[in-house]
């Protein structure tokens, strides 16, 4: 199953970063000196990704600027000498190619998916939720990818999580297939804990067939009246067979105030740049308390 393209919702409003995404994206929120966003494209281009499709909303196209060139800015970069800075300008279109579709109204994450139909066309593709960063040697939906090659089926990413917070998440019901692989054999959108099937959460990233967007087509508004991937992918595992993967790294929600601070902090602490001295200060201020 080989993947070129990726869709990336982009179209929410960023209601738990507020007021801070008042009037900037959340995806465009920087995580020490990137946007969130671009650390998610550039993950999907180690994953093997070649094609990024945006699904965005009115009010949102600074996302595609950034990932656009920007002649005057640019051009003041180079008169003034500041290469690395123009360079640092210039890589984010360089990532992948990019298109954008619009999603008209907030009907869902399936709905959302649903939009890229077009653009994907009749071939297998991923689907990243802009919010998750996993911070690890290999990227999330690399570890998807290759699980999906290994079966030749559709596979999603999967964490363990306590029993008592099945209720916030889509949970499998799966059986052991390898080590980090299971056999997906339904799924069910925030169970009750009595009923979950496990503490398997979907996290996503999502490695899927195109008959996912036939399955779209015949699942009807659920909570709210939005249109659940979780639905579609229930129809496309009983058609067709779907995996989950186990992914490996450490889960980072950028689009909550904590997740964003812990990333910030993570991935600061790799960065050549402040690194050492952000080390020395978080020593200092965690040795005064």
């Amino acid at each position: 199953m080989k993947v070129r393209k990726a869709v990336i919702p982009v179209a929410g409003l960023g209601t738990r970063m507020l007021p801070a995404t008042k009037s900037i994206p959340k995806e465009l929120v920087p995580v020490v000196s990137r946007p969130s966003i671009e650390w998610v494209v550039e993950a999907a281009m180690k994953s093997g990704i070649t094609d990024v499709i945006l699904v965005s909303s009115s009010g949102k196209s600074a996302i595609e600027d950034h990932f656009d060139r920007s002649p005057e800015l640019e051009r003041t970069l180079e008169e003034k000498g500041k290469h690395e800075l123009l360079k640092a300008v210039r890589r984010p279109r360089e990532l992948a190619r990019f298109a954008s579709v619009r999603q008209h109204a907030p009907l869902g994450l399936g709905h959302a998916v649903g939009c890229a139909r077009e653009v994907v066309g009749g071939e297998p593709f991923a689907v990243i939720l802009p919010d998750e960063l996993v911070h690890g040697e290999v990227p999330a939906l690399a570890q998807c990818v290759e699980t999906a090659e290994a079966t030749g089926a559709s596979t999603i990413g999967i964490v363990e999580v306590p029993k008592e917070d099945v209720v916030r998440y889509g949970i499998v019901d799966a059986s052991e297939h390898g080590e980090r692989t299971r056999r997906i054999h339904d799924l069910v959108e925030k169970p009750a804990v009595a009923d979950a099937p496990s503490n398997l959460a979907i996290t996503g990233p999502y490695v899927l067939a195109p008959e996912v967007f036939d399955e779209l087509d015949r699942i009807e508004p659920g909570a709210g009246g939005e249109l659940q991937l979780t639905d579609a992918l229930r129809g496309l595992a009983a058609k067709h067979g779907m995996y989950g993967r186990l992914i490996e790294g450490e889960r980072l929600d950028v689009g909550r105030p904590l997740g964003f601070v812990q990333a910030n902090v993570a991935i600061g602490l790799e960065d050549p740049e402040i690194g050492a001295e952000l080390r020395a200060w978080l020593r200092e201020r965690l040795g005064s308390e």
